[in-house]
């Protein structure tokens, strides 16, 4: 399928948003909840999957539906088709602070390896696959790295990032020990793996898990320094129980743990 040659910018610094300008006929894919606003002349439409097989009929539409499920998404993805004339424009946010990371396909092979929830929006053709990781120990012990998305087509592609992104060029053989958390993304030449940490002491104190993930060249790899689940942890930590503190500092972080709990 030929996928729609899209022009776009990204606005912001901490908490980005992307804006695709879309010519007549051109449509652009979102992550469900992610639009940020649509202009007029473009038309919503919910499909099943990721849009990139409904010619495919029914079967095609449950396989790309279901590797969707199996990677933590919606069942569901929203395309943005312009209907109207001239140009219009349809934006998409990040839902956490962090970096808006584009990805032009073609110029990496067609392929794109990242994390399950990292994927924001692309030109309308993109796949948005599945990535096991096909050595044992990355199954078993890989945490957040053992399920990644494969993002396919020849097309731009958005993935979204916590905190300050970095990108890693790799040479050949070279290798760098990441948290498994930090990994945006990488190429497919990149050899992804999951090591222990080292000694018992290490493991149980050291505070940065059990395992990290090794990334060995040729390739590149994007990483991020805040991933959302350590943001969440650290929140959730710091916030005292409803029943424990006093005072001013007490009753408001009662009030952000009762808010994040969704009580009244």
């Amino acid at each position: 399928m030929a996928m729609d040659v899209i022009d776009y910018y990204v606005h912001g610094d901490d908490m980005q948003f992307v804006e695709i300008e879309l010519d007549p006929g051109e449509a652009a894919i979102g992550e469900a909840g992610s639009m940020m606003y649509m202009e007029d002349g473009i038309q919503m439409d919910t499909v099943f999957g990721d849009g990139s097989a409904q010619q495919g009929g029914i079967f095609g539409k449950l396989m790309g539906a279901g590797k969707r499920l199996i990677t933590g998404e919606s069942l569901f993805t929203t395309i943005f088709t312009h209907q109207g004339q001239g140009k219009k424009k349809v934006a998409f946010a990040a839902p956490y602070t962090g970096k808006i990371i584009p990805f032009d396909l073609q110029k990496y092979g067609g392929t794109m390896i990242c994390q399950k929830d990292a994927f924001l929006c692309a030109a309308k053709g993109v796949s948005l696959g599945i990535a096991f990781q096909k050595k044992l120990g990355t199954g078993f012990f890989g945490g957040e790295g053992f399920i990644m998305q494969k993002l396919e087509g020849d097309g731009l592609a958005f993935v979204h990032s916590g905190g300050t992104v970095m990108e890693r060029n790799l040479a050949p053989g070279e290798i760098l020990r990441v948290d498994t958390g930090c990994v945006v993304a990488y190429t497919p030449s990149v050899d992804f793996d999951i090591q222990f940490v080292g000694g018992i002491k290490t493991a149980l104190f050291g505070g940065e898990g059990l395992f990290f993930a090794v990334m060995r060249g040729p390739g590149t790899v994007w990483l991020q320094s805040l991933p959302f689940a350590r943001l969440a942890s650290r929140i959730f930590a710091a916030a005292p129980m409803r029943q424990g503190g006093g005072g001013s500092g007490g009753e408001q972080g009662g009030l952000l743990g009762s808010l994040l709990n969704g009580s009244d």
